[in-house]
């Protein structure tokens, strides 16, 4: 037994040693550094979006231990996640590995460089679940939570897991007293959209909205209980372009129900930006449809 635990303790410190490679130090905030993790070997760093309270005066901390400035490409505050550049080459690249391939109970390490060096804590995938939106509104495609201790600074450092990819980022800011990790193709996904935009693109329709309550006969025909009434509508928006008015109440996007703020706010993604969409409304008591091209905030 002593054996098996020497084997597997040094397989751990093994895997540290690989992984720290990518592994950096984010220098974004007055108070303690945190972690980001290389993404491309041309300098492209990811990391938290809350750890980088500042948009200049950014500094990495590199594996081999020089201290380099950076620039912020762009960020996600909902998916809290963000983007910086070094000019540095020959930096190694992380490898990823998608949340598909993960069970709970696997082993799972959480890496952290806050100082000089890496540091690590060990622990199982807790819990994995579907696609999520957070409280900011942003999509994040798989929940991902373990029961490892994010010791402070380890947020925008890796989920490691036991063949060395890297399941994801860590964040201690999007859900309140659990140990979260962003999966890496929502990651890779809003890297690669901040890469070519600089920000999140987001749908924009130009109108105040408030949750009303649908009489029973409306209840009966649409098959729901709430829809979004219009308390405004800006002058020229992309609402006001489709014939939306003040007053009407939407139940319907593109064929998808609508009841709460965060129904129509899932919808209105990036990908919608520009696009002509079908949107069912009541207006005094008549069900209507209007088209109407999502505009970009």
């Amino acid at each position: 037994m002593s054996e098996f635990l020497k084997s597997y303790s040094e397989a751990l410190a093994a895997l540290v040693e690989n992984a720290s490679a990518s592994i950096v130090r984010v220098e974004g905030r007055n108070r303690l550094a945190a972690t980001g993790i290389v993404y491309a070997a041309d300098g492209v760093i990811v990391t938290a979006h809350h750890v980088v309270e500042r948009d200049d005066d950014l500094r990495v901390g590199l594996p081999g231990g020089e201290t380099v400035a950076a620039t912020l490409v762009g960020r996600d505050p909902g998916a809290d996640l963000a983007v910086l550049r070094v000019t540095h080459t020959g930096l190694t690249a992380a490898t990823w590995i998608d949340a598909s391939e993960l069970h709970v109970g696997n082993l799972a390490l959480a890496l952290g460089r806050p100082g000089g060096g890496v540091q690590a804590t060990l622990g199982v995938v807790s819990a994995l679940g579907k696609s999520w939106r957070t409280g900011a509104g942003s999509e994040i495609d798989r929940y991902l939570q373990t029961d490892v201790v994010m010791y402070p600074g380890f947020s925008g450092g890796p989920l490691l897991v036991m063949d060395g990819r890297f399941a994801g980022v860590n964040s201690s800011a999007l859900v309140r007293g659990a140990s979260v990790t962003i999966p890496a193709a929502t990651v890779r996904r809003v890297v690669e959209t901040l890469l070519t935009h600089g920000r999140m693109p987001r749908g924009y329709l130009g109108v105040g909205l408030q949750p009303v309550r649908l009489d029973a006969a409306l209840q009966a025909a649409l098959g729901q209980q709430t829809g979004l009434m219009l308390m405004s509508v800006e002058a020229d928006s992309p609402a006001a372009q489709g014939g939306l008015l003040q007053g009407d109440v939407v139940v319907t996007l593109d064929g998808v129900a609508v009841r709460h703020l965060d129904d129509l706010q899932a919808l209105l993604t990036g990908e919608r930006v520009g696009k002509l969409v079908t949107m069912r409304l009541v207006r005094a008591g008549v069900v209507q449809e209007h088209r109407v091209t999502i505009g970009q905030k």
